[in-house]
C-alpha cells in the first residue's frame, strides 16, 4: 500500500554524514521510498542549535545540499508543496518530497525568514527540538513542562496558519501544545510522537492532548524511536500495535497517521527501513483493522490535513 511519512531525518544525515539519496546507509533512500510505495516523504531540515552559531545559516547548508541530491534524481523524485503537486508527481510516477524545518529557531523569530522558507518549499515547522527557542520550549525530561508559547511563538504559528506552513507540535512542551490548541484555527500536527499511556515519555501525547489534536482535525504520526514505543533497544511491530490501538480508542481513526522519525533514530526497528511499511499493513490487517482503516493511517488522513492547510 502506498504511504506518506511525516518526518525522516535523511536530508540532514545526507548532509553531515556525507552521503547521497540513494545510499544504503539512508533507511528512507530512493531505492526503499520506491519499494515501500510512497506516495509522499516529509524531509525535515534538522538543526541543532548547540551545533552552529546561526541556525537559519546552517538550515541552508543542509537545504542547498539537499536540492543538488533532489535534482540529480529528478526523474525519481519531485518537490511538492500541496496536493495538486502531489497528484501531478504521482501521475509521473515520481515520489513526492514534502520539507519541513525541525528546529523553530532556525527562522530566528523572524517573520520574513518564515517567509524566506516557505519559498524554498518549508511546508511544516517544528516548533522546538530539545532546546527552548525565540518560539517556545521543548518537553525535553519535562523541564519546561508548564512554560507555554512565547509572544514570538504566538506570532509566527499564526503567520504560518495564513502562509499554508503546518505547525508541528512534536517536541514541544505540553503548556505549548495546550497553547496551540488555543491559538490555531486549521488543524496542526504531532508529526513523530506515540501515546504517552502506553509509554510514559515526555515526547508522546496523553490522552487529553490526543483527543484535543482530534476535536481540532489533527494527525499524529507513530514513530519508530525505541524509547517512545516502549523502552526497548529494537522497536517491534507489536509495540506500534499497542500504540495504534491506543490512539485509535481514545482519538479515532482520523488522527493517526506514520511518522517513522528513519534516518534519525538509532535503534533497531522491526520495519528496518522504508521498503517495508507493508510488515505494518500486514499486523494491522491481521488484528482486525478494515482496508479503509489502514488507508487512512497510511496516507489519507495525511492527504486530508494537507489539504485543509497547504496552499
Amino acid at each position: 500500500m502506498k504511504f506518506i511519512d511525516l518526518h525522516c531525518d535523511t536530508a540532514s544525515k545526507i548532509f553531515y554524514d556525507n552521503l547521497d539519496f540513494k545510499s544504503e546507509l539512508c533507511s528512507s533512500n530512493i531505492t526503499n521510498l520506491k519499494k515501500g510505495g510512497s506516495l509522499g516523504q516529509v524531509l525535515a531540515f534538522f538543526v541543532n542549535q548547540e551545533l552552529n552559531e546561526d541556525p537559519y545559516e546552517e538550515f541552508l547548508k543542509i537545504y542547498n545540499r539537499f536540492i543538488i541530491e533532489i535534482e540529480d534524481n529528478k526523474n525519481e523524485v519531485e518537490i511538492v508543496r500541496n496536493i495538486k503537486e502531489l497528484r501531478e508527481a504521482e501521475a509521473l510516477g515520481k515520489i513526492g518530497a514534502f520539507f519541513s524545518i525541525e528546529e523553530g529557531e532556525v527562522i530566528k523569530g523572524s517573520i520574513e525568514n518564515l517567509k524566506k522558507v516557505y519559498e524554498k518549499g518549508i511546508r511544516i515547522l517544528t516548533i522546538t527540538w530539545n532546546f527552548k527557542n525565540q518560539l517556545g520550549y521543548p518537553n525535553f525530561n519535562y523541564a519546561y513542562r508548564n512554560n507555554g508559547l512565547t509572544s514570538k511563538g504566538i506570532e509566527v504559528v499564526e503567520a504560518c496558519e495564513s502562509l499554508g506552513i503546518i505547525p508541528d507540535v512534536s517536541h514541544l512542551s505540553d503548556a505549548g501544545f495546550y497553547d496551540m490548541t488555543k491559538i490555531c484555527e486549521k488543524p496542526f500536527i504531532a508529526s513523530h510522537s506515540n501515546a504517552r499511556a502506553i509509554t510514559n515519555h515526555p515526547r508522546n501525547l496523553d490522552d487529553n492532548m490526543i483527543k484535543l489534536l482530534a476535536e481540532k482535525g489533527g494527525i499524529m504520526g507513530v514513530n519508530f524511536c525505541a524509547d517512545f514505543l516502549g523502552n526497548k533497544s529494537t522497536a517491534t511491530i507489536d509495540e506500534m500495535l499497542s500504540h495504534i490501538k491506543h490512539i485509535r480508542n481514545v482519538g479515532g481513526i482520523d488522527i493517526l497517521a506514520l511518522g517513522s522519525d528513519f534516518d534519525g533514530i538509532h535503534n533497531e526497528v522491526e520495519i528496518k527501513d522504508a521498503s517495508e511499511f507493508d510488515k505494518l499493513y500486514s499486523a494491522l490487517e491481521k488484528n482486525n483493522f478494515k482496508e479503509s482503516e489502514i488507508e487512512k493511517i497510511f496516507f489519507k488522513n495525511a492527504i486530508r490535513v494537507f489539504k485543509e492547510t497547504l496552499k
